[in-house]
């Protein structure tokens, strides 16, 4: 199978071209480069005769109508995205340009290809749009996001998300665009953009600095391996059920405030403080971000039960293998843009 996927030289995306080339399908990479891409992300199969990159905007209606041209993939696995609640906080534009309007190009596009193909490859052919729980809104103490779970989106950026999705299903249901939806958990591990609470942790805790959390750090959030999450998204593509929504989530509920004290006795342990301090006392509560959301919580039972996909990497290996990724890796998150992710936003007008 070729697949076209949006946004390859993400962190998630990134880790899908590696899933999909070492399941043996043809991957065409099209990512705009911007600050939080890194073709370092896709090195280890940048030279495979099964790889192609295209530079492009999924806004670009003539770039992105010409790669579909160019390659005629069989499938779409669309993760180009902005994803970054504090960003979407501080300027919501970008979020809304890209999330939502080149969701509706990337649509666009694929549904005049698709229209194209010959009677058996328009029946095989799949168009796979993946999204966020955040979408779903706020969870109290108990219960789990489902797939009929209403939309609710709080911030900016699920509400852009939450857009996309209604876009992506209505191209279904009204073209017969043949559509899958999946929505994860928060993603962790190796090569994410250091805005992120765990590499942001890691990385500051590395530099000296203080380990802003917000609030009192009990916000929950559901953690998933980024590599078990890639091989869900495959698994969804290659045998989920045409218009179905799938939600991936790791089962690793923890909060705020307990992963950044463990990410501290980890590097207690591979990386002491020049002072002797243990890495936690470094914490400072700050100021909660606007309209942040308590709790998210993933039931992932559908997935599991129709497709046989569950977490491989549990939170305490997964969280080890990611402190030690960032230890051995600082060239990779030292160049470009991770001095300003490092950096409070997110504030808006508060």
């Amino acid at each position: 199978m070729k697949i076209l996927i949006t946004g390859g030289a993400g962190f998630i995306g990134s880790a899908v071209v590696r899933r999909a080339i070492a399941n043996g399908h043809q991957v065409v990479n099209l990512d705009a480069l911007t600050y939080s891409a890194n073709l370092a992300n896709v090195a280890a199969v940048a030279s495979d005769p099964s790889y192609v990159f295209e530079k492009a905007d999924i806004c670009d209606e003539p770039a992105v109508r010409a790669i579909f041209a160019r390659h005629r993939p069989d499938a779409v696995m669309h993760l180009a995205a902005e994803s970054h609640v504090d960003r979407s906080i501080d300027g919501a534009a970008d979020f809304i340009r890209t999330n939502v309007h080149g969701t509706f190009t990337l649509l666009e596009a694929a549904l005049a290809y698709w229209r194209t193909l010959p009677t058996d490859r328009r029946s095989a052919f799949r168009f796979h749009h993946v999204s966020t729980d955040e979408v779903y809104g706020a969870l109290g103490p108990t219960g789990k996001f489902t797939e009929d779970t209403p939309y609710r989106p709080n911030s900016p950026y699920s509400a852009s998300k939450a857009s996309s999705d209604h876009l992506a299903r209505a191209w279904h249901h009204t073209f017969g665009l043949p559509v899958l939806i999946t929505n994860c958990s928060n993603n962790y591990g190796p090569r994410q953009h250091p805005e992120k609470l765990i590499p942001h942790m890691i990385i500051r805790a590395l530099r000296g600095q203080s380990l802003p959390v917000y609030g009192k750090g009990e916000n929950v959030r559901d953690w998933l391996y980024v590599e078990d999450h890639a091989a869900a998204l495959i698994d969804v593509l290659t045998r989920g059920r045409i218009g179905e929504i799938y939600n991936i989530g790791g089962d690793a509920e923890r909060r705020n405030i307990d992963i950044v004290r463990q990410i501290c006795a980890l590097l207690d342990q591979h990386r002491p403080r020049p002072d002797g301090k243990p890495h936690d006392s470094a914490i400072e509560f700050v100021t909660d971000r606007p309209g942040h959301d308590f709790r998210y919580a993933i039931d992932s039972s559908k997935l599991q039960r129709e497709l046989g996909w569950r977490p491989r990497m549990d939170f305490k290996s997964g969280l080890a293998a990611t402190v030690r990724w960032y230890l051995d890796n600082e060239s990779w998150w030292s160049a470009g843009g991770g001095s300003a992710a490092l950096k409070r936003i997110g504030m808006g007008a508060v």
